[in-house]
Formats: structure tokens, C-alpha cells, sequence
């Protein structure tokens, strides 16, 4: 059994806030450097050339990437021979985003009743996923979540006997909706099968898959390829100014679901794609 300090989540958490705010992760950075060079719009290409100069001024003078610096979303992989000893686990999280919002003096967009909508003005709660797996380490992953993409994000109950021409409407029509609103090129998360909330959290929880890695499952692989091609084809293009990079990548993760049901959810991510990864 080993030990882990509740702090050291806090402290973790803290700085990760703080990273993945100013600083694109490795495989995003290579798709934005990619993606400029591959873009075949004039327009296009000039606003991919914009997005990068605006993250090497991010990442030089510490400013963040966006001026909407998201509802933070953590998910926890915690193995099951580990003790936790200090504050609750929750309470070290929060702690953490509290004290990386504030000190890291990011925006705070976070309100404490939805309806209310008195801002917290420390950005917490986080939304916490959290799993337990096999071992004596804890994955945390931190993935700030702007809003003009996440408004753009769907869930679709379907027919069994939609099938997988079904999937690709849904993953398309999603896509055609947001349009400029989700600040492409983008990266499409989306969950198949399980429940309502359970394809959701797929879709979440795709986004924070490298954009360099396919899928294992072979046709699940193919639908990805082929989902990329058809909304790059779309022509939303950069900023939604027309081009042929719409979005940088398609991830998908699937679940066994009901005999009556084929959920299917689409999570839309901006350009950044902010999240940030530690294990301890």
C-alpha cells in the first residue's frame, strides 16, 4: 500500500491549471504546426499563422491561450493499492484549481448555482471524474473546458437500425451546427454506446487522447479517418473562415449499450485543446 498525500493532489492540480492555460500540449502543438503548412486556403492559412503567433506570445510572456479559460475538468485514474491521507480527495482538487486560478490570476468563470449564476470567483468546483484502476499510481489528467465549444456539443439517442451511417449523421450534423462557434480547426471528441451520461463522458473523456494516436479497434479506427476527411471537406475551415482544416482530429470511444439503444455523443474542442497530464 502506498501513501499519497492529499497536498501533493493539490499541488499537482495547482500547477497543471496553470500549464495547460499558457502552454499547448506536444501533440497539439504538432497538429497546429501541421495544419498550417497542409492548409490549402490563402485565408486559412493566414489565420492558422495568426493562432500560432498568439501561442508563442502565450507561452513567452505567460498570458493565456484564451481569454476563456474554461470550467476545469479533472479526471482521476487512481490505483487501487494507493492511501490517500490529509483532506478529502475532492476538497485537494478543488484546492488545486482554486489556488491556480487565483494565483495563476486566470479568468474565473465558474458560477455556483446555474440559475442563480453568482460567480465563485475561484473557478471551483471542477467537474471530477475520477476511476480506479490496478497499481499504486494516480493519473490525473486536467482539461480546462471553454464554453464557446462545449455549447456546441451534442447527445443523440438512436435507433439501433440507424447504425453506423446513424453515427457518421450525428457526428456530422454536430459538427455543421457549430460551424465558426466552436473556434476551429477543432478537435471532435465522441462517445458510442453505454447510457445518456455514459457516451457523454466518452466524448469527454476522448478529447484528452493524444490527436497522434487512432484508435486500437480497427473499424473504430476507419470511422475516425473517414469522419476527419468528411468534415474537413465541410469548409468551415479556420475561425470558420473557409478552409480545408475544420477540424485536426476525430477520437472515439466506445461502450457495450442496450439492445434498444444506440446512444451516440459528439464533444466539440477549439483549437487548443487544453489539458495537461501527470502521473504521480
Amino acid at each position: 500500500m502506498r501513501t499519497i498525500a492529499t497536498e501533493e493532489i493539490t499541488r499537482n492540480i495547482k500547477e497543471m491549471c496553470i500549464e495547460a492555460n499558457h502552454f499547448l500540449s506536444a501533440d497539439m502543438e504538432r497538429a497546429m504546426k501541421c495544419a498550417a503548412q497542409t492548409e490549402e486556403a490563402p485565408l486559412g492559412k493566414q489565420i492558422l499563422r495568426q493562432l500560432q503567433d498568439n501561442l508563442e506570445i502565450a507561452g513567452k510572456d505567460m498570458i493565456p491561450i484564451c481569454q476563456d479559460t474554461g470550467m476545469t475538468v479533472v479526471f482521476l485514474e487512481i490505483g487501487q493499492d494507493i492511501h490517500f491521507e490529509g483532506d478529502s480527495l475532492t476538497d485537494a482538487v478543488n484546492e488545486g484549481v482554486r489556488q491556480g486560478y487565483t494565483g495563476g490570476y486566470l479568468r474565473k468563470s465558474v458560477v455556483g448555482d446555474p440559475l442563480i449564476r453568482e460567480n465563485t470567483k475561484d473557478n471551483t468546483p471542477a467537474v471530477i471524474h475520477s476511476e480506479i484502476v490496478p497499481g499504486d499510481q494516480v493519473k490525473i489528467t486536467v482539461a480546462p473546458k471553454g464554453f464557446g465549444s462545449e455549447n456546441m456539443s451534442r447527445v443523440f439517442m438512436l435507433k439501433p437500425a440507424d447504425g453506423v451511417e446513424g453515427v457518421k449523421d450525428a457526428i456530422l450534423t454536430a459538427v455543421r451546427d457549430a460551424g465558426p462557434n466552436a473556434c476551429p480547426p477543432m478537435v471532435v471528441g465522441v462517445g458510442i454506446g453505454g447510457t445518456f451520461e455514459k457516451c457523454a463522458l466518452m466524448a469527454k473523456h476522448a478529447l484528452t487522447r493524444s490527436v497522434d494516436e487512432r484508435s486500437e479497434v480497427p473499424y473504430v479506427r476507419e470511422l475516425e479517418e473517414e469522419m476527419l476527411s468528411q468534415i474537413n471537406k465541410t469548409g468551415i475551415g479556420p475561425g470558420g473562415l473557409g478552409g480545408t482544416t475544420t477540424a485536426l482530429a476525430v477520437n472515439i470511444e466506445t461502450y457495450p449499450t442496450h439492445i434498444a439503444g444506440l446512444p451516440v455523443a459528439v464533444n466539440i474542442c477549439c483549437h487548443v485543446n487544453r489539458h495537461a497530464v501527470r502521473v504521480l
